[in-house]
């Protein structure tokens, strides 16, 4: 994965280079995503002062404690439920090891899928595309809306597996449904020859299917596993029920 960054970024790509290194001596099982699993893709290239590094929760302590003995660097247990946090002075890592919807949990069985590459000339695992994209599906606040990301990993990587899209994605087929919508109203020429007939038909078929349900009983409401703010008037004036997950 060759970047060639501008003067400028230099000083963020040494930063990148360390990082990397470090993590690597580590130990920890981690994958690259973000802004460079991203690059990887598409060939998008956004200038940023962090990285995305995804693990298992069993493997950020290893993370933490190894940058907490370097020099300059401080590090975070931001939120247990999912989050981490390393920093050297304007630049840092996010460990991220679940999605604050706590949804897409990191689990072995992301790393059969891993795509091995090297940034800056360490050796790195990219999380696989079809990750990227489900846990971009959720990103849909007022402040960031991650749809254009996920239209250009379809529109730009070719081998796709689009069963283990729809298996990731299965309990909440609406938003696949309406991303690939989304999609085919960007991209009119390109849809029929990447967004496979099956599966756009399967979904379809789902959504005709709501309306021969009965009404549900209890009036939920989905929206915060989408936007934790602009929902929240639902849940604490309408009178609608927050839709939670169990966790084992």
């Amino acid at each position: 994965m060759k970047v060639h960054p501008d003067e400028k970024d230099k000083e963020a790509h040494a930063f990148y280079k360390e990082a990397l290194t470090f993590l690597n001596e580590s130990g920890a099982d981690y994958m690259l995503g973000g802004a460079y699993a991203l690059f990887y893709y598409t060939g998008i290239y956004r200038n940023t002062k962090d990285l995305d590094i995804f693990c298992k929760s069993t493997e950020y302590t290893k993370i933490l404690q190894c940058f907490a003995t370097k020099e300059g660097y401080r590090v975070e247990l931001t939120d247990v439920r999912w989050l981490a946090k390393v920093f050297k002075g304007v630049y840092f890592l996010d460990i991220i090891f679940d999605t604050v919807n706590n949804i897409c949990r990191v689990d072995d069985s992301w790393y059969k899928y891993t795509v091995s590459t090297s940034f800056e000339g360490v050796p790195v695992k990219l999380m696989a595309p079809e990750e990227l994209v489900w846990c971009k599906i959720y990103v849909q606040n007022r402040e960031r809306y991650d749809g254009a990301d996920i239209n250009h990993i379809l529109l730009r990587w070719k081998n796709l597996d689009w069963e283990r899209i729809l298996s990731r994605l299965n309990q909440h087929w609406h938003l696949l449904l309406a991303q690939l919508l989304i999609f085919q109203f960007v991209y009119p020429a390109d849809y029929p020859n990447i967004i496979p007939r099956w599966l756009f038909d399967e979904l379809m078929a789902r959504a005709h299917q709501q309306y021969e349900l009965p009404v549900a009983v209890t009036r939920v409401c989905r929206g915060p596993f989408i936007d934790q703010t602009q929902y929240e008037i639902d849940i604490k004036k309408w009178n609608y029920k927050a839709y939670t997950i169990k966790t084992v």
